[in-house]
């Protein structure tokens, strides 16, 4: 079976826009009260493109300035031809570790001796 390859919609600027934030300037004072110092140049790229890479960080600040959670600003979507997995829900008392045995790393072997 194929993975399915996922992709997401970015929804920062319309968020901002639902708060009155109509200008990526205004981004600049809340992020500098909480240690982020970005220019004006990457924070216009931040919320006019998709950002392929983004820190933990930043993403918790944007939530916390914007009052919002990571669903209002990132939607996952499936690229045309994969198959769409079911969302699972929140609440399902699973374990965080069920079904991760097949993804340990292996030990390393050392020219063919395990240690």
């Amino acid at each position: 079976m194929m993975a399915a390859k996922l992709d997401y919609h970015w929804h920062l600027r319309k968020v901002m826009a639902d708060r009155g934030m109509f200008s990526t300037t205004d981004l600049l004072p809340p992020l500098k009260e909480r240690g982020i110092t970005l220019s004006t140049s990457q924070v216009y790229r931040l919320v006019v493109e998709r950002p392929e890479r983004l820190s933990l960080k930043i993403l918790m600040a944007l939530l916390d300035i914007l009052d919002c959670t990571m669903d209002d600003l990132i939607e996952p979507i499936a690229t045309a031809g994969a198959a769409k997995k079911p969302k699972k829900a929140a609440t399902g008392g699973t374990s965080v570790s069920e079904g991760v045995g097949e993804l340990r790393p292996r030990r390393a072997r050392i020219n063919g001796v395990d240690r």
